[in-house]
């Protein structure tokens, strides 16, 4: 079985991510590393709004909200773990 590269905006709700690439520049890539949106980190999808913009994240035991425009630039592969 491989793992599936996936943008963050399309990540099944509840499902846990293991970050692998962030696709943002400038002002933007600073503020999310600074977040806690780096490469090999854990991220939880944990809310969708009604019509999928904004998405609520699980980042370090932060609850952060992103735009579909800045998750769909974060890409990350299924862990399928229920640790935490």
């Amino acid at each position: 079985m491989t793992a599936m590269n996936v943008a963050l905006s399309e990540a099944a709700l509840g499902s846990r991510i293991c970050l692998t690439r962030i696709d943002v520049q400038g002002v933007l890539r600073r503020r999310l590393l600074d977040l806690g949106f780096v490469p090999h980190n854990r991220v939880e999808v944990l809310q969708k709004s009604p019509l999928g913009d904004p998405i609520a994240f699980r980042v370090n035991n932060t609850i952060i909200a992103l735009r579909k425009e800045e998750s769909s630039l974060i890409y990350g592969e299924y862990t399928g773990d229920d640790e935490e």
